[in-house]
């Protein structure tokens, strides 16, 4: 049986009227009702290229209200926070057939394109806060770095940044760390499954990222840093695929239309083939360890 909400509607009665006439008027017009179909409403994925400066939860918002009129109030939510200073993937479910498989989108393997500069620290690992310049003995060489890079591959221990997202006590951790009450978080087990070195001239790094679940680049950035005897932070951060969503899929705010219909959306059943095909080049203990690595 498909599901209706009825939505009531009242003949509008000019407030200049008495109010004998208006009450009189009232009662004579019966209320009109008109049936919604719920199955009207629109749902799947879409794919936004967030800009740099916006969260996540505000990418969010912007989406929720182009889909106002077309998703009916249905729920809606996003596959994974990028950091505001971040651009890229950010995958959104519109509807509860969505929503639902939003937990196993975010459980799939990440790419980025990062730009880490050598010559400097950052207490936030990017530049939200002002980079600390480092005196270093020689420059390295590009091939110092690819080789320092190799001992990132496969699962490591990596300590989130202390301006992450994650909860310490109730609170999240960049608050603490604004606030000068945390310097660093204890590390945890994430995996890369590859990263190579696209280009260096010094002091900058671009490096290529496919990695598992609660990897953060900031993180690396600080790490090669200390690996080689150098700074290092992100300059810039772009995540170009989650799971198999990635840019060409992707479309920004700006190119968005004035409403989102069905359309302008990844169904369900195509969204399901594209994270099965995805996940059938892996493994299954493969598979797992994404999933399992918070």
């Amino acid at each position: 049986m498909r599901s209706q909400v009825r939505v009531l509607y009242r003949p509008f009665l000019p407030t200049c009227l008495p109010v004998q006439i208006t009450a009189h008027l009232e009662h004579q017009v019966p209320l009109r009702t008109h049936a919604l179909n719920q199955d009207d409403s629109i749902t799947g994925f879409l794919v936004l290229d967030k800009s740099p400066g916006i969260s996540s939860m505000k990418a969010l918002a912007r989406i929720r209200v182009l889909a106002r009129d077309t998703a009916g109030g249905a729920k809606s939510g996003h596959a994974g926070t990028l950091d505001p200073l971040a651009t890229g993937v950010l995958v959104i479910g519109i509807g509860r057939p969505a929503t639902r498989l939003l937990s196993r989108i975010v459980g799939a393997s990440k790419r980025y394109r990062t730009i880490v500069d050598l010559s400097a620290f950052s207490p936030s690992d990017d530049l939200e806060r002002e980079p600390i310049p480092v005196e270093i003995d020689e420059v390295p060489t590009r091939e110092v770095v690819e080789k320092a890079l190799e001992d990132f591959k496969g699962f490591i221990q990596q300590a989130p940044p202390a301006f992450s997202a994650i909860k310490v006590g109730g609170k999240r951790a960049y608050h603490l760390a604004r606030d000068d009450k945390l310097d660093s978080l204890p590390p945890r087990t994430v995996r890369v499954h590859d990263i190579s070195l696209v280009s260096f001239e010094w002091p900058l790094a671009t490096i290529d990222i496919h990695c598992g679940k609660g990897f953060y680049v900031r993180s690396l950035a600080r790490d090669l840093g200390t690996a080689i005897g150098t700074g290092g932070y992100c300059t810039s951060i772009r995540r170009t695929a989650v799971g198999p969503f990635n840019l060409d899929h992707a479309r920004t705010l700006t190119d968005m239309p004035v409403e989102l219909g069905q359309q302008h959306l990844i169904d369900i059943t195509m969204a399901i083939e594209m994270l099965e095909k995805e996940a059938a080049q892996f493994s299954p203990d493969e598979a797992v360890d994404d999933h399992q690595h918070p």
